[in-house]
Protein backbone atom coordinates (compact mmCIF):
# COMPACT_ATOMS: atom_id res chain seq x y z
CA UNK A 1 0.00 0.00 0.00
CA UNK A 2 2.91 2.50 0.78
CA UNK A 3 4.57 1.63 -2.43
CA UNK A 4 1.32 2.53 -4.54
CA UNK A 5 0.80 5.73 -2.69
CA UNK A 6 4.07 6.86 -3.30
CA UNK A 7 4.06 6.17 -7.22
CA UNK A 8 0.63 7.76 -7.37
CA UNK A 9 2.31 10.97 -5.47
CA UNK A 10 5.13 10.50 -7.56
CA UNK A 11 3.40 10.54 -10.87
CA UNK A 12 0.63 12.36 -10.22
CA UNK A 13 -0.97 15.41 -11.64
CA UNK A 14 -2.74 17.45 -9.25
CA UNK A 15 -1.00 18.82 -5.55
CA UNK A 16 2.47 19.72 -6.77
CA UNK A 17 2.63 22.95 -4.83
CA UNK A 18 2.85 20.32 -1.92
CA UNK A 19 4.91 17.64 -4.00
CA UNK A 20 7.82 19.82 -5.19
CA UNK A 21 7.68 21.06 -0.86
CA UNK A 22 7.64 17.36 -0.33
CA UNK A 23 8.28 15.05 -3.07
CA UNK A 24 8.43 11.76 -1.05
CA UNK A 25 5.55 9.65 1.20
CA UNK A 26 6.12 9.63 4.73
CA UNK A 27 4.21 7.55 7.46
CA UNK A 28 5.10 10.37 9.96
CA UNK A 29 2.52 13.03 10.24
CA UNK A 30 3.38 16.58 8.95
CA UNK A 31 1.51 17.96 12.08
CA UNK A 32 0.67 21.30 9.90
CA UNK A 33 -2.16 23.47 11.28
CA UNK A 34 -4.83 24.90 8.56
CA UNK A 35 -2.96 27.89 8.13
CA UNK A 36 0.17 26.01 7.00
CA UNK A 37 -2.50 23.88 4.85
CA UNK A 38 -3.41 26.73 2.94
CA UNK A 39 -0.35 28.49 2.44
CA UNK A 40 1.45 25.66 1.24
CA UNK A 41 -1.02 23.95 -1.21
CA UNK A 42 -1.95 28.26 -2.08
CA UNK A 43 -5.63 27.01 -1.73
CA UNK A 44 -7.30 29.56 -0.20
CA UNK A 45 -9.34 33.17 0.11
CA UNK A 46 -7.20 34.79 -2.70
CA UNK A 47 -8.27 36.51 -5.30
CA UNK A 48 -5.66 34.96 -7.72
CA UNK A 49 -7.05 31.30 -6.91
CA UNK A 50 -11.15 32.30 -6.12
CA UNK A 51 -10.40 33.75 -10.48
CA UNK A 52 -8.78 30.70 -11.61
CA UNK A 53 -12.15 28.62 -10.59
CA UNK A 54 -14.13 31.68 -11.99
CA UNK A 55 -14.62 33.16 -7.72
CA UNK A 56 -13.97 36.01 -8.71
CA UNK A 57 -14.03 38.36 -11.31
CA UNK A 58 -10.23 39.96 -10.26
CA UNK A 59 -7.02 38.31 -9.03
CA UNK A 60 -6.23 41.44 -7.60
CA UNK A 61 -5.74 42.21 -3.78
CA UNK A 62 -7.16 45.49 -2.52
CA UNK A 63 -3.45 46.57 -2.56
CA UNK A 64 -3.35 46.90 -6.36
CA UNK A 65 -0.83 43.72 -6.29
CA UNK A 66 -1.88 40.08 -7.68
CA UNK A 67 -3.50 38.26 -5.03
CA UNK A 68 -1.48 35.55 -4.26
CA UNK A 69 0.05 34.17 -1.28
CA UNK A 70 3.21 34.77 -1.51
CA UNK A 71 2.33 38.56 -2.33
CA UNK A 72 0.16 38.24 0.80
CA UNK A 73 3.31 37.10 3.00
CA UNK A 74 6.02 39.05 1.49
CA UNK A 75 4.71 41.78 -0.58
CA UNK A 76 1.03 43.21 0.44
CA UNK A 77 1.24 46.77 2.75
CA UNK A 78 -2.22 45.38 4.17
CA UNK A 79 -0.34 42.41 5.53
CA UNK A 80 2.98 43.74 6.11
CA UNK A 81 2.73 42.88 9.75
CA UNK A 82 3.45 39.60 8.94
CA UNK A 83 6.28 39.70 6.13
CA UNK A 84 8.39 37.30 5.07
CA UNK A 85 11.23 38.02 3.11
CA UNK A 86 10.80 37.43 -0.26
CA UNK A 87 12.86 35.15 -2.41
CA UNK A 88 14.62 35.08 -5.48
CA UNK A 89 12.40 33.15 -8.08
CA UNK A 90 15.19 30.91 -8.92
CA UNK A 91 14.87 30.25 -5.25
CA UNK A 92 11.47 29.90 -4.67
CA UNK A 93 10.54 26.47 -4.24
CA UNK A 94 14.11 25.69 -2.00
CA UNK A 95 12.45 28.49 0.21
CA UNK A 96 9.13 26.93 0.49
CA UNK A 97 11.14 23.67 1.41
CA UNK A 98 13.00 24.94 4.12
CA UNK A 99 9.94 27.32 5.92
CA UNK A 100 7.84 23.62 5.69
CA UNK A 101 10.59 22.10 7.37
CA UNK A 102 10.25 24.86 9.82
CA UNK A 103 6.77 24.93 10.69
CA UNK A 104 6.94 21.07 10.91
CA UNK A 105 9.03 21.15 14.03
CA UNK A 106 7.99 20.57 17.09
CA UNK A 107 6.80 24.32 18.95
CA UNK A 108 6.66 26.23 15.78
CA UNK A 109 3.64 27.52 14.14
CA UNK A 110 3.62 29.57 10.97
CA UNK A 111 0.04 30.73 10.84
CA UNK A 112 -1.68 30.51 14.34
Amino acid sequence: MLEESKTLWKNGDTGRKIYNIMPSVSLHPINWIREDVIFFSQHGPFPAYLKRFHLSDSDYCSCGGIGTVLHYATQCVLTVFWHMRKPAPNFEQEWLKRVAIITSSPGIKFGG
